[in-house]
């Protein structure tokens, strides 16, 4: 890396605090450097996760979560890691990390449970609906990291839970056009910048940055591509479903998003019943 190259990672680093956006785990550095290589070593990377007991138990969960379908159950960081592959882990352990870099605070807290249920249930969603062209890790991770930009945005401005709250009940805006109104920024580019500095895929990027435009989901000549149209439309479908199954968090995002959603898996209001059922165990699991 040459030292122009390193001058601007540092200065992009600087920027992204001075944001908010918590700097990239050091483990997922080393992940990185390790998927890199001609012959990953995977009890290195054991090592550092298993010194971790939280981190090992979450991503011994995760690798056990229906979703992802595999026969029998892993007991340990190695056979995780083994089982999901470098890459796949990689964003598992993005995901876990992201809680632990902020504060804790009861608003929080609520945020983490409903975004982790939305992101186990639009993993399992991708396999029902999309035939297999959406990956379950991909709507995972996405639907863990869909609103990160959220509690940056409550952790850095004190005015922020009021502008959230009108947002929630906009009915015609969508809701970062109510955030653009009364910020600089709105959580959807924070979101996504995030994501891009903690090294998410490039498509993860692009559909958190605009998981609120309804247009691109049903006229395919507006990106993003296919894929990132099915981590959207799934993820807000979750998202939906698990408000009806709680009574919940609701918005009007659904009334908004809810029928292009509907057109591009293929689904009918009638479906949502049905889907609702089958779901409630995948919504109730614990992590």
């Amino acid at each position: 890396m040459t030292d122009a190259h390193t001058a601007v990672e540092a200065q992009l680093e600087r920027s992204l605090r001075e944001i908010g956006i918590p700097p990239r785990p050091v483990i997922l550095d080393r992940i990185r450097a390790e998927m890199q290589k001609d012959e990953p070593d995977f009890n290195h990377l054991t090592r550092i996760i298993a010194a971790d007991v939280a981190l090992s138990a979450s991503l011994i969960n995760i690798t056990n979560s229906p979703f992802f379908g595999f026969r029998g159950r892993v007991n340990s960081p190695r056979e995780a890691l083994m089982m999901l592959g470098l890459n796949v882990a990689g964003k598992a352990i993005a995901g876990i990390v992201m809680r632990q870099a902020f504060p804790k605070s009861p608003h929080l807290e609520r945020f983490w449970d409903a975004s982790a249920r939305i992101a186990r249930l639009s993993g399992w969603l991708a396999q029902q609906l999309t035939k297999n062209s959406l990956r379950a890790d991909d709507a995972y991770t996405f639907g863990l990291f869909r609103d990160c930009g959220i509690p940056i945005l409550l952790t850095h401005n004190p005015g922020y839970l009021d502008i959230l709250n009108r947002a929630n009940h906009e009915t015609s805006r969508s809701f970062t056009e109510v955030e653009d109104s009364a910020l600089p920024t709105n959580h959807a580019i924070i979101g996504s910048m995030l994501a891009q500095s903690w090294w998410l895929a490039d498509e993860t990027c692009t559909s958190i940055r605009n998981h609120h435009g309804v247009a691109l989901l049903h006229t395919p000549t507006i990106p993003p591509s296919l894929n990132s149209r099915y981590m959207i439309a799934v993820a807000q479908l979750a998202e939906h479903l698990l408000q009806q199954h709680s009574g919940l968090s609701f918005t009007q995002e659904w009334v908004k998003l809810g029928p292009a959603c509907l057109q591009l898996l293929n689904l009918c209001e009638e479906d949502i019943k049905v889907l609702l059922d089958e779901t409630i165990p995948v919504i109730d699991a614990e992590d």
